[in-house]
């Protein structure tokens, strides 16, 4: 497995990380996949306390935890659940986020977490009180560093105004290349790591059946998924191209992927060590379908 230098810190993470949302709750092989993606050389692992009510983050600091010291543990805050389990309701403030560390902490079995990021956020949030209640908690040592997950433009570019944010979490793949139109290299020009979801597009690019994404219709999401079938085979699969095409953005600092079984696992974390695209494979995919761009939140 690969690594690559996540910016503004001396952290090397794998290229591909474990998506542990991918985990059903009660699945019997949760801590042996998790434990077998470290034996494969991921050490990069994603949760949020949102998942399934926090049980995600209790099944992840159960099955890491004979590795903690040799693994990066990412989640999130933001998103609060209502005190009747009914839903959940957004609450980016300062005193939120400064408690429910805690209970993150406990359910993760551990004494720190190695990146925390925000879960979501608007252009109209607190931003300062949120940024805040971040650097209290790396003053604490409870996290280690800090970072956004988010598709807006607009609010990424006020974190990076005024935060010392490390990472943005966004959705990327061939079906979404909304982040190529400027996201991702202002992000690269101030030293700022991605770590991308989706980069096979909820199994579209792969083998699920066409159908509308996004902005795309059915008819073109078989396109894209039959370019990413062309140019695979031998030399990978088209799960692999598929992650292939987001590595090869300098920005990309891992690509975080759903993995619910061995096999996926193997196949997602082959594609660090498949052959890298050649220019005229990225080409051919980049012009298989026009690119999209936001149309909200720019």
């Amino acid at each position: 497995m690969n690594k690559r230098t996540l910016p503004k810190t001396s952290w090397k993470i794998s290229e591909i990380g474990f998506g542990c949302m991918s985990l059903q709750p009660k699945a019997l092989n949760n801590h042996a996949l998790l434990q077998k993606a470290f034996e494969l050389g991921i050490n990069y692992f994603d949760t949020a306390d949102l998942y399934d009510q926090g049980e995600n983050e209790r099944i992840v600091g159960e099955a890491l935890k004979p590795f903690r010291q040799q693994v990066y543990i990412a989640t999130k805050v933001g998103n609060q659940w209502r005190a009747d389990g009914s839903g959940w309701d957004w609450n980016p403030s300062k005193e939120y986020i400064v408690k429910a560390v805690k209970g993150s902490l406990s359910r993760l079995q551990t004494d720190y977490i190695d990146l925390y990021q925000l879960h979501g956020g608007t252009i109209d949030d607190p931003i300062d009180e949120t940024i805040e209640a971040f650097e209290i908690l790396k003053s604490q040592g409870l996290i280690r560093e800090y970072g956004i997950s988010s598709i807006r433009p607009n609010v990424i570019r006020e974190y990076i105004k005024r935060s010392h944010i490390v990472s943005v979490m966004m959705q990327y793949s061939l079906l979404d290349r909304r982040p190529e139109e400027s996201c991702l290299h202002l992000l690269r020009d101030h030293d700022i790591g991605v770590m991308v979801r989706g980069a096979v597009a909820k199994g579209l690019l792969i083998d699920k059946p066409p159908t509308h994404y996004l902005d795309y219709q059915e008819g073109q999401v078989a396109q894209a998924a039959a370019a990413v079938k062309s140019i695979s085979g031998a030399r990978r699969s088209p799960g692999q191209s598929a992650i292939r095409y987001v590595l090869q953005h300098p920005a990309v600092s891992s690509v975080v992927a759903g993995i619910r079984n061995e096999a996926q696992l193997r196949d997602n974390s082959g594609a660090s060590n498949s052959d890298p695209l050649t220019d005229k494979e990225a080409l051919y995919l980049k012009n298989a379908i026009p690119a999209n761009r936001y149309q909200q939140h720019r």
